[in-house]
């Protein structure tokens, strides 16, 4: 059966994640726009697409009104790392919040389909473990982290207001960690913060005893629960977590890097940042039952892949 092709917006296309997804929706023959203000995106993530008759890139910035044309949005844009969000916390914030109601007003002039890629974060420092989409979450709207938090939370509520209000078509994950090639050397998550620090061999740093959990989805795994989520019938909004729900300490995380890059880096220990939560983890139960996804990838594999990715751009660096 062919594809029928559709034109796809997706902001945040140069990231991490976009890049990729932005890769797929090219090789399953859609026409692909891909939008990015190169805040934390890179456009080197996305150079290889450019000679394809079915990829444009804009520069643009989603906290401005947007005139295209198109069938579906994903709409990714929004710094993901606490050091990146936390650099400039209001523009963090008008990201999530004003970019949301660009991009649902751009979905309500043109009849698209929108999918948000929303957050764990939502959850805060959780209380209910495993988490599962029914819960509020525990979060400091206050806090050093607020401004992604927060952002993310109202950027749901006008998802759901506008399908409750216009009856938009609307798609609402809920990312848990990611981690894979193309993630950016600086941007202080965990994974990318030990396989850095372990090919440079200097000390890797756990905060806190290093016996706060997270669970790790590997990139391929993820964008494929994207695809899965904005192809569900209409009465399948989400909010819908992905994630992997298998738990690792960070101390466990350390030693897999460290046997794996066979470095010499020792630990070091550092306080626990603020607002930090001590427990991650998801319950997949509605992706399996709506999207017949769970991830295939496991941990050394994914992490044998981004190693290797490092390895060569800190030669491109260094």
């Amino acid at each position: 059966m062919s594809i029928v092709s559709k034109r796809v917006l997706v902001t945040g296309g140069a990231g991490f994640l976009g890049s990729h997804l932005c890769e797929r929706l090219v090789d399953a023959g859609h026409d692909v726009l891909c939008v990015d203000n190169y805040y934390t995106g890179r456009r080197s993530n996305v150079a290889h697409l450019l000679d394809s008759d079915r990829f444009e890139i804009l520069r643009h910035d989603v906290t401005f009104s947007l005139f295209v044309e198109v069938d579906e949005i994903y709409n990714l844009a929004c710094p993901a790392s606490p050091v990146h969000y936390q650099h400039d916390p209001v523009q963090t914030t008008k990201t999530s919040v004003h970019g949301a109601i660009n991009m649902l007003g751009l979905a309500k002039r043109t009849g698209a389909k929108i999918f948000q890629a929303s957050t764990s974060e939502v959850y805060g420092d959780p209380t209910v473990h495993p988490q599962t989409e029914e819960y509020w979450g525990n979060v400091n709207p206050i806090g050093i982290r607020s401004c992604y938090d927060e952002g993310k939370r109202c950027a749901e509520t006008l998802f759901f207001d506008y399908y409750r209000q216009h009856q938009l078509q609307i798609k609402v994950a809920r990312i848990f960690n990611t981690y894979g090639p193309r993630m950016h050397p600086a941007d202080g998550r965990v994974v990318s913060n030990f396989i850095v620090q372990a090919l440079r061999g200097d000390p890797i740093t756990i905060y806190g005893e290093g016996q706060q959990t997270r669970s790790f989805c590997y990139r391929d795994d993820l964008v494929e629960g994207f695809i899965r989520l904005m192809d569900t019938p209409a009465e399948v909004t989400g909010p819908i977590n992905l994630g992997n729900p298998v738990e690792f300490t960070m101390l466990e995380l350390a030693q897999n890097v460290i046997d794996l890059t066979g470095t010499s880096s020792k630990l070091t220990f550092q306080p626990l940042p603020a607002d930090d939560p001590k427990q991650r983890q998801p319950d997949i139960s509605k992706a399996k039952k709506y999207l017949d996804w769970e991830p295939k990838v496991k941990l050394r594999e994914g992490l044998t892949h981004t190693i290797a990715y490092f390895e060569q751009l800190l030669k491109e660096i260094d």
